[in-house]
């Protein structure tokens, strides 16, 4: 009869501690990598602070959106910093049926489009330069400076750098270019890679010449280098598929797999006050840039340049962890 007794206080003793209380909390965090700058950074400054506060070691796994964000709900891939919720089809009917969870927003100011440098627009005295478009605003004004931005193997026209090979933003550019019959006056032009668009630029600005290129926010490039986005209709989510309006904001979420979410409440509660802004990120990409610093000393880099971002993600507890490491 005891033995009977036992056992039942015991199954209700049991059943009234949380599931979150019973699953052992992860040491080794999982974040998925998947290629750009700044989700390493990012994963980099969650990762620095899963080992100052919470005593945590860290990696990263490589992989496309659907395929990370699969890891993600099988529980293979802890955190993912940087959800670009635009790039995966099926994220609302994810985060809707509990297959992973979603913990807070990491940034959506973030923005894409056709850039130039602003002495363009507005000259540099300070470098000698003169603006050469003072009237361009807009996506539509660049048929009134096509001479500005000639295409060397094709001088009769002006040259407008598009997106890489395979992005949809590519096609949707291609249509814009051809929307607003700058087809006529511009030849659109595909670097091979992130690394020739990004030299195409720095070779121009290097030499003050202008360029009109297509770029996108948060990167290294245009957070060390002062451009303007070239307006453009209102963002409309069916016009803007055929190049006729801006291009929207994404929001891009920071997610858990339910497994993380239970085993590591206290992480997940840090992570789901982390919020950041595309010029923070852009600054961070730049430093690295500029000073070759790798994704971690980077990191702590930008913690000690930002102690207010600090306060808000930590308690005083937590912050004075990650403090006396940094």
């Amino acid at each position: 009869m005891k033995k009977t007794l036992f056992a039942l206080i015991a199954l209700i003793v049991a059943l009234m501690i949380p599931a979150a209380a019973l699953a052992e909390p992860k040491t080794n965090i999982t974040f998925a990598d998947v290629g750009w700058d700044s989700v390493r950074f990012h994963n980099a400054v969650a990762g620095t602070i899963a080992e100052a506060v919470f005593g945590c070691t860290w990696e990263e796994v490589s992989g496309s959106t659907p395929i990370t964000s699969e890891a993600l709900q099988s529980g293979d891939i802890d955190v993912h910093m940087e959800m670009w919720t635009d790039n995966l089809a099926t994220y609302p009917d994810d985060i809707q049926a509990g297959r992973m969870q979603e913990l807070g927003v990491n940034f959506d100011d973030n923005a894409q489009g056709l850039y130039v440098p602003r002495y363009v627009i507005e000259g540099d005295p300070a470098r000698g330069i003169k603006a050469v478009a003072p009237d361009l605003k807009t996506v539509e004004d660049l048929k009134k400076y096509a001479s500005i931005f000639p295409d060397p193997e094709d001088p009769g026209k002006g040259r407008i750098f598009g997106g890489l090979p395979g992005w949809a933003v590519t096609t949707i550019l291609e249509k814009k270019v051809q929307y607003y019959g700058l087809d006529q006056m511009y030849n659109y032009v595909l670097p091979g890679s992130d690394a020739a668009m990004s030299a195409a630029f720095v070779s121009a600005w290097d030499k003050g010449i202008p360029i009109v290129t297509y770029y996108w926010e948060p990167t290294w490039l245009l957070g060390q280098y002062d451009c303007v986005l070239l307006q453009d209709a209102p963002y409309d989510k069916d016009g803007y598929l055929d190049g006729k309006t801006a291009f929207p904001s994404t929001r891009v979420t920071i997610c858990v797999s339910n497994q993380f979410k239970e085993s590591n409440p206290e992480f997940c509660a840090f992570l789901s006050k982390y919020h950041t802004t595309s010029a923070l990120v852009g600054e961070a990409l730049a430093h690295m840039q500029k000073t070759g610093d790798d994704y971690i000393a980077t990191a702590k880099w930008f913690l000690k340049q930002h102690p207010e971002l600090i306060g808000q993600w930590l308690d005083a507890d937590q912050a004075a962890k990650l403090n006396a490491v940094l």
